[in-house]
């Protein structure tokens, strides 16, 4: 007679096989899912406004206001407002000791506001941009200079 041998483990082998395979496409699909989304979202959303045109727009009214909770008839300011003047702008704005709100190249007319208490700003050439400190122009740095500063939001904002 013949050496016979049987295999108990055959189909658990399989099962486990399909049941790997199963859970690594899962990752891949929830790992390309929030890279994407992190691709979607390229500014965060708290306190930021970036727009490509060089003024804001003025009638820009949600719905109807009722009661005193109405929005005030001026906008308020933002603390720091950084239009880009040339076709290339570095900019970098962050919350001290936080989060950087912003590291990148602006292009011409392009501009970003942030509303935070306090913010540190790094202009890699000073000349290119048009910085609006609460409201009040800054002064812009001679050409190729590196401008680094804080700004606080004034009380009155």
């Amino acid at each position: 007679m013949g050496r016979h041998r049987s295999d108990p483990l055959g189909i658990a082998r399989l099962a486990l096989v399909g049941l790997a395979a199963v859970l690594l496409l899962a990752v891949i699909v929830v790992g390309a899912g929030a890279l994407l989304s992190t691709f979607g979202s390229e500014e965060p959303g708290s306190g930021v406004a970036s727009t490509p045109s060089p003024q804001p727009s003025a009638g820009s009214s949600t719905g109807p206001s009722t009661g005193p909770s109405a929005e005030p008839s001026t906008p308020r300011a933002p603390t720091v407002r950084v239009v880009c003047r040339a076709e290339r702008c570095p900019v970098f704005v962050r919350v001290p000791g936080g989060d950087v709100l912003i590291d990148r190249d602006l292009t011409r007319g392009e501009e970003a506001s942030y509303f935070q208490p306090e913010l540190d700003v790094v202009l890699d050439d000073a000349s290119t941009v048009q910085v609006f400190e609460n409201g009040t122009v800054r002064s812009p740095g001679p050409a190729g200079e590196r401008q680094a500063f804080s700004v606080k939001r004034s009380a009155d904002q």
